[in-house]
């Protein structure tokens, strides 16, 4: 389940509090006082046979008598009666749950995992949900709800922060009180049972009360489920996110605080990135983030004013600028003027604007007013420095008139000091306006929210065509691994390896493989130049760990030499593994080649991930990586090696030309596209793949592989292009046009259509006239989650974003799989044959496949054919009472 019933927990009409207290200092006291002071408008029901009344309220000694259904429960009693509570709960009507008891397998306890699935099994027939258990609550202060065992009550805002520990709930509380930072939901989760961090996403994605999206992750329990959340949520608002657990030893106490896996660090750098989070690091960098989004907007850049009275303090707020990647910003010659004419004659005339040590208040208020009107600003940064002149509050309400109600650009504050700057700060945040106890915070928190946009851009960025179209040959690869499993071998042998990748396009050097001595001397003869010799053993799998690989043998006597000590010195040393023969290939001489490394793992959580990165022997010493999930596109895998330092080199430098960054990229792509096809690989390496300006090489290459322990697509965690759902149609005319889901660098495609549809096209389709398709528009119809969304569209067979698209219909999923809202457009001269029907038809079947219950569209009533269509399929019809215009098919599956 996804969002189903979490309008119980977060709305609730009624609360039944199962364990309510009177002792002092208890858990279950604490919850009633929250309860009944927050403000609910509502009956809360205390249960516990010992009292007749909690908190003046006339108090229950069991669920049964209740004197309503409660729709939300708070239950705080030993875990061993909470199974018990949540049956009688659920039988009675209650929809949602939370369990603040501890005792349910958190260290691995046995039992108490037990009692957890017991708890789930009795809430599964009502679809009664659970947040937690071992959680510290929730807090909706919009309506009045504080189901927690918090100190005190937040207080009204727009951010949503959501976090396992609650811990970390009760100090974001304290801290974001002080500041006057108000939230739409604060929620600890707690062990995550049923509500996880998906839910969540998924649920406040569409809370219009919720500007901000801000969490704390220690594990996340679905993966897949929270990428399709986190990335649709990402293009809506911003999602921040602390990921504890990111070393060895922090992830051991993330296992023994959650009693779960905390996962390698890098694989969920590459999930953040890929699903469009902003990834923080510490508790701090949150705080300043989250006081950034509460009285900011997102800046249109990162050209950022620094106004200081301090020149010390400019510097430093610059330095740490710099450092994040951001940039000054560059005064206008009106602006120079203008604080030419208001300022001292030693001001800086330029950015930082220092405007002296003794600047008056005024002087802050006029430059600022003047910064402020420049076009090429994205922010401002004010820096106070406690002086006799100018120190405190008065500059602070200086900088808040000058700033009135503009909007543009965003202001940050930093007033360094002790008791009267943190007073001014405590102004500057009534008012408003984002304060920070030094430079660098201030840099950090708008660096923060630049790098958010920029992720956002990047994830709209339209995908170029790949270069050359290739598709696998799936039987070639196959038979070497079936060969190897068959035999019950993990690793295929270096031919085998190099057979896969060939299938797939990756230029390789096939050796030739010798059995003897003698027969590895006839080889080097045939090749006739200096060779590389290597041993041939599936149970070695880094040949040249063991001298096991000797290169630039010239002559067929060398390598006959050579191959006699390689077997004599393999069966002294290694008597224990195979040695099946040797394999001779000839040198490759590539002067100025890069050697890089690129690979394949499998992550417990997350799946199969792509490895870019700097190569050769001494890889694990130079640490240069980036990794991906699959699938990948050029966008994506180019995005993915530019995140290391080698790609600096690879660019080109000083002469030196740069590789073909676009044949590394596509060879990523058909790596990712392996993992895809191939459940059974579970580690690749290429390494060396040799780079330069002619294009790669793959020198060496290993996989493992294994039984899989998921289907295909399933062990992903973002679901794959689904190839299964391409279909050649004939047309009557003798074309024959391709059936398939759209791809991001359908694009270009998709906007030159659109150019070519009418303006009552247009109209029907959208509701409201539109002369051109905007890229984010473009991007967001083309680049869809196949998890949640799907759209066919009907093309010419060839390479994405290079053909004509001559329709298109897609549905998007609520995040409960339940219903799906349709739309279609054919392109007007392909109208009458029959080719709306047929997309109506198999996006009907894709729907079915996929468990949707109903599919519904809304259709101007004007719209007859639309409406003779739906007709024909079945739909059945009904009104909407404030848009009569509109009326609303739907299709019951």
């Amino acid at each position: 389940m996804t969002i189903r019933n979490l309008e119980y927990l977060f709305k609730p009409k009624s609360i039944a509090l199962i364990g309510a207290s009177k002792q002092p200092m208890s858990i279950g006291a604490t919850l009633a006082q929250n309860l009944f002071s927050a403000g609910f408008d509502g009956p809360v029901m205390p249960v516990n046979p010992k009292y007749r009344v909690i908190e003046g309220v006339i108090t229950y000694p069991d669920v049964a008598s209740l004197p309503e259904t409660p729709e939300l429960a708070v239950i705080s009693t030993p875990a061993e009666s909470v199974p018990t509570l949540i049956q009688e709960l659920g039988a009675r009507g209650t929809r949602a749950a939370v369990i603040i008891s501890a005792g349910f397998g958190e260290g691995g306890e046995p039992h108490g995992k037990e009692l957890r699935q017991a708890a789930l099994d009795a809430a599964k027939p009502h679809l009664l949900r659970i947040l937690g258990p071992n959680c510290l609550g929730l807090m909706v202060p919009e309506v009045g709800l504080n189901a927690s065992f918090a100190p005190g009550n937040p207080i009204p805002g727009r951010l949503a922060f959501v976090a396992q520990s609650g811990a970390m709930v009760t100090s974001v509380l304290d801290w974001a009180r002080s500041g006057g930072i108000g939230f739409s939901y604060l929620v600890s989760l707690g062990d995550m049972s049923d509500v996880d961090f998906a839910d969540m996403i998924d649920y406040l994605a569409n809370d219009a009360k919720t500007q901000a999206i801000l969490l704390y992750i220690e594990q996340v329990a679905h993966p897949r489920k929270f990428l399709s959340a986190a990335r649709a949520a990402a293009r809506m608002k911003p999602v921040i996110v602390v990921k504890g657990g990111r070393y060895a030893e922090a992830a051991r106490a993330v296992a023994s605080h959650t009693g779960a896996l905390a996962g390698n660090d890098a694989v969920y750098d590459a999930v953040f990135r890929r699903s469009g989070m902003l990834r923080v690091t510490s508790l701090e960098d949150l705080f300043a983030a989250v006081e950034t989004l509460a009285m900011t907007r997102i800046p249109q850049g990162d050209r950022l004013a620094i106004l200081t009275n301090g020149g010390g303090m400019g510097v430093l707020a610059t330095d740490a600028l710099i450092a994040r990647g951001g940039h000054l910003a560059e005064l206008s010659q009106e602006t120079l003027v203008k604080l030419d004419e208001i300022l001292p004659k030693t001001w800086s005339r330029g950015n930082p604007i220092d405007i002296v040590g003794d600047a008056p208040p005024s002087r802050y208020a006029d430059a600022l007013r003047e910064l402020m009107k420049d076009r090429g600003v994205d922010a401002v940064l004010v820096l106070n420095c406690p002086t006799a002149v100018a120190a405190g509050i008065a500059p602070a309400q200086a900088v808040i008139d000058a700033r009135g109600h503009q909007s543009r650009p965003i202001l940050l504050t930093s007033w360094v000091g002790g008791d009267a700057q943190w007073q001014a700060g405590q102004l500057l945040a009534r008012h408003g306006i984002a304060t920070y106890h030094t430079p660098e915070r201030a840099v950090a928190a708008f660096m923060h929210i630049v790098e958010y946009r920029r992720n956002q851009e990047a994830l709209m960025e339209t995908p170029p065509s790949v270069p050359e179209a290739f598709t696998p040959d799936l039987e070639r690869a196959r038979t070497p691994i079936t060969a190897a499993l068959a035999e019950g071998r993990d690793w295929l042998l270096e031919t085998e390896a190099k057979e896969v990748l060939a299938a797939y396009g990756v230029p390789v050097i096939a050796p030739r493989v010798a059995k003897a001595p003698w027969e590895a001397a006839a080889i080097a003869a045939e090749i006739g130049g200096p060779v590389a010799l290597k041993i041939l053993s599936p149970d070695i799998t880094h040949k040249s760990d063991v001298g096991g690989v000797v290169l630039d043998l010239a002559g067929p006597a060398a390598v006959r030499d050579a191959t006699e000590r390689l077997q004599e010195t393999f069966a002294k040393h290694h008597p224990e593994a195979r040695l099946f023969g040797f394999t001779v290939a000839p040198m490759v001489r590539r002067p100025g080649a890069y050697e890089l490394i690129v690979g394949l793992a499998l992550d417990p959580q997350f799946g199969p991930v792509v490895l870019f990165g700097h190569g050769g022997t001494e890889v694990e010493v130079v640490n240069d990586k980036a990794l991906g999930l699959p699938a990948l596109n050029m966008h994506l895998a180019l995005e993915m090696m530019s995140r290391t330092r080698i790609y600096r080199l690879l660019k080109g430098y000083r002469g030196v030309p740069s590789v073909d960054l676009d044949a590394i990229a596509l060879s990523l792509i058909k790596i990712a596209q392996a993992a895809i096809d191939h459940p059974e690989i579970v580690e690749l390496d290429i390494n060396p793949l040799l780079a330069d300006e002619f294009g790669v090489l793959a020198l060496d290459a290993r996989i493992r592989v294994a039984k899989p322990a998921l289907a295909g697509a399933e062990r992903l965690a973002i679901r794959p292009y689904p190839n299964e759902l391409e279909e050649n149609v004939p047309l009557g005319d003798g074309r024959t046009l391709l059936l398939r889901p759209i791809r991001p660098e359908d694009e270009p495609s998709l906007r030159a259509t659109f150019s070519q549809l009418s303006p009552e096209q247009i109209r029907l389709r959208f509701f409201v006239p539109m002369k051109t398709l905007s890229h984010i528009t473009a991007a967001r119809f083309t680049q869809i989650d196949y998890d949640r969304e799907m759209a066919l569209i009907l093309t010419d067979p060839g390479i994405a974003g290079k053909t004509e698209i001559y329709g298109v219909v897609r549905i998007f999923a609520d995040p409960d799989n339940e219903r799906a809202e349709y739309a279609i457009i054919v392109r007007g001269d392909m109208t009458g044959m029959g080719l709306g029907v047929l997309l109506m038809r198999r996006i009907i079947d894709y729907a079915q496949s996929r468990g949707i219950k109903e599919i519904f569209g809304d259709v101007l009533r004007e719209n007859s054919t639309m409406l003779k269509l739906c007709q024909a399929l079945k739909f059945t019809r009904s009104t909407l009472p404030d848009e009569p215009e509109i009326v609303r098919v739907s299709l019951t599956l």
